[in-house]
């Protein structure tokens, strides 16, 4: 339903469709992935549905979807939110499972989310929220209606939601409501997209004016409602600093290496930690030691916690969760040519919530480079790349 929402709202369907079906390269056990795209009606009310079918002679471990969830995304051409977004969508996903089942990732035996269809919808919907990007906007969410009853599936008969449905909104602090009918309205794979996309669930719209609607739908049909899900696009006319929810993770190491240290660094960033920084102190007994800092999102904090303590030997890790005022921010490439030196320069383009510019920053070791090669001061070429930069955005 999300997935045909954002192809309605006018993400590009060719590029998505070749996306999923690019899943039967990683997936082995997997043939002919086939996606049709169509409109259908739901109480009246016409919405975009997306239909994946595919011959899948066995159900997917942990590890297999995780595995060929990324490769998948490692192959398209996709921003590194995007990519970050699956990663978390696929984490959220799998460890909600194996807390429920009292299981390792590795170790749980996945029934309905293991199948090509989990993929599609993660891959899918990472490459159609990029491609109307999605991901540098702030996105709200209503308290999702979970729907109520019973329901039966590979477990047996259960109440709506499902376990890791519930356990994935909790975790998020995600806010919720039953009902309006007896039925499971939230999969626990709609809940690992819906809770990654969003940045927060509020009660009201916030202060916007709305541009383009996309409706997709969902495969039943109920006499209460129609079975649809709206995105609404708009521009905000809310011009306070943007707003995000994180988690800071820190924990104190006095006998770990420098070199352990600097490998750890690097991995909680490829696991998709925001930032991570390293503080100097003295522990017991005026012992040298170091506080390593983490900033990462809320939903990723528990995985990121696991690789701190299997990589350092850490006996405890501190959680606080906060709200950090951020600026949007957009990644430009800028062509530098200074004699016959012709270079690509990297820049961090920061705006407000109008869209105003407030800081154009080129890439230090891009910027490096060229001064290398030119044998001129870096601070000239610093200055040089953000004339430049500035005449690019302002032809916009």
């Amino acid at each position: 339903m999300l997935l045909g929402a954002l192809l309605d709202i006018g993400a590009s369907t060719s590029k998505v469709v070749d996306a999923i079906e690019s899943i039967e390269v990683h997936a082995k056990s997997s043939k002919n992935i086939h996606v049709a795209v169509y409109d259908v009606n739901r109480g009246g009310m016409r919405a975009k549905k997306v239909n994946v079918e595919a011959e899948e002679p066995s159900e997917m471990n942990g590890t297999e979807l995780l595995d060929i969830t990324m490769k998948c995304v490692e192959g398209l051409e996709l921003t590194q939110e995007a990519k970050q977004f699956a990663s978390e969508s696929i984490n959220s996903l799998l460890f909600a499972e194996a807390k429920v089942h009292g299981k390792s990732v590795e170790d749980i035996h996945l029934h309905e989310t293991g199948s090509v269809d989990t993929v599609a919808d993660i891959v899918g919907t990472a490459v159609a929220a990029d491609d109307l990007g999605l991901f540098k906007a702030r996105i709200y969410s209503t308290p999702v209606a979970v729907g109520g009853g019973q329901f039966t599936f590979s477990h047996g008969t259960i109440t709506s939601p499902a376990p890791a449905t519930i356990e994935m909104l909790r975790a998020k602090g995600f806010s919720l409501v039953g009902g309006p009918v007896e039925s499971e309205l939230v999969t626990p794979t709609g809940a690992a997209l819906l809770v990654n996309l969003a940045h927060e669930a509020v009660r009201f719209y916030p202060l916007m004016k709305p541009t383009l609607l996309g409706y997709g739908a969902g495969t039943r049909d109920f006499a209460e409602m129609p079975n649809i899900l709206r995105i609404t696009l708009g521009e905000s006319l809310d011009y306070q600093p943007l707003r995000d929810e994180i988690s800071v993770l820190e924990t104190n190491l006095d006998d770990v290496t420098g070199e352990v240290i600097g490998y750890v660094v690097d991995r909680l960033l490829q696991e998709g930690a925001k930032d991570v920084s390293i503080i100097p102190m003295f522990t017991k007994k005026n012992r040298p030691g170091q506080i390593l800092k983490v900033i990462a999102d809320k939903t990723n904090a528990e995985h990121l916690i696991q690789i701190l303590m299997m990589e350092t030997g850490t006996l405890g890790v501190r959680i606080c969760p906060c709200e950090r005022h951020i600026l949007n921010r957009e990644s430009i490439q800028i062509d530098i040519i200074l004699g016959d030196v012709k270079e690509i320069v990297n820049v961090k383009v920061a705006r407000d919530s109008r869209g105003e510019i407030l800081q154009i920053k080129p890439e230090y070791d891009d910027v490096k480079r060229v001064a290398e090669k030119t044998r001129k001061p870096i601070v000239e070429i610093m200055e040089l790349v953000k004339m430049k930069a500035k005449g690019v955005l302002l032809k916009r």
